[in-house]
């Protein structure tokens, strides 16, 4: 029997405004930015091979916060180097947000970001890949990212080898989702039947890639980032905040009133589960944990 709940993609207002409140409520940003920071730098250090332009691509790059990041770490490493970014992101609003973030760069920091061209395409990541093929390119990239989006594909395995043909030598493929060890991986283990929307790969870790990719022969890095969000607001009843934390955390919407009072009381003994969270000083926190898959193109 099909389930009555809906899935939250399928508002995107209320989605935005669970995305963000769950950012404000976990670490998440801080150990992406973590990891730029300290880990990626040697990543990128050997892409390119002495080229003086790069192709980059970001498949669901949001906003362009952590792009924007990742951009500024990628001119530090090969700083006379001039980039075209390839931007994919279907939300017309998230692409907006993008511009107007990079204008602010481009107007405001020296050096701006005028070594960058930036190319906005707002198209989905399989868009972008009927796009690439309707279009013949030929164009091989040196470093795509695909950071917290292969949750919305219908296919992960097919996305990953898609985005993987357009490497060129050295080039390298960053992915990065919850970790199969997180408290989601526990959550989408015991309910996926329930809450997972079957029209995309809504319940997909760093786990399932890893099979994947061994399944293939396929060699990679991976890297575990620890994050943590503090859900103490689900658990009062009505409140606003919490009741939008559900939403983000089982990505249905309006879950406290539409899942069934026995859904709804498993997923909340779940979510206070030593497998997904601890509680600490009146606080309960999630296990947020992300992973990180890098993907060399060795030939």
């Amino acid at each position: 029997m099909a389930s009555p709940l809906k899935s939250l993609v399928n508002d995107d207002s209320r989605y935005q405004k669970s995305f963000q409140l769950f950012l404000e409520r976990s670490s998440e940003h801080q150990c992406m930015q973590d990891f730029i920071h300290n880990k990626l730098p040697d990543i990128l250090a050997s892409i390119g091979n002495g080229k003086s332009h790069l192709n980059v691509i970001g498949v669901g790059s949001g906003a362009g916060e952590i792009d924007l990041e990742i951009l500024s770490e990628l001119h530090m490493k090969h700083p006379g180097v001039t980039v075209d970014n390839e931007v994919v992101e279907p939300s017309s609003q998230q692409l907006h947000n993008y511009r107007g973030t990079a204008f602010i760069v481009l107007v405001s920091q020296k050096p701006g970001l005028d070594y960058i061209k930036f190319t906005w395409n707002k198209m989905t990541a399989s868009g972008f890949e009927e796009h690439w093929k309707v279009k013949n390119m030929t164009k091989k990239a040196d470093f795509i990212h695909m950071i917290q989006m292969l949750y919305y594909v219908k296919d992960p395995g097919a996305t990953i080898n898609f985005f993987q043909s357009l490497l060129d030598k050295n080039g390298k493929l960053l992915i990065i989702l919850v970790s199969g060890e997180s408290g989601w991986g526990k959550l989408w283990r015991t309910y996926r039947n329930q809450l997972c929307n079957t029209e995309i790969s809504q319940c997909v870790t760093t786990g399932d890639i890893k099979s994947f990719l061994d399944s293939r022969g396929v060699s990679y890095q991976s890297y575990e980032l620890l994050s943590q969000m503090d859900i103490t607001e689900c658990f009062t009843e009505g409140d606003e905040k919490g009741e939008l934390l559900l939403d983000f955390l089982t990505e249905v919407l309006d879950f406290s009133k539409t899942a069934s009072p026995e859904l709804k009381a498993g997923v909340m003994e779940l979510l206070r589960h030593p497998d997904c969270s601890v509680e600490s000083n009146g606080k309960v926190i999630f296990n947020n944990n992300l992973g990180v898959i890098v993907i060399d193109q060795v030939s």
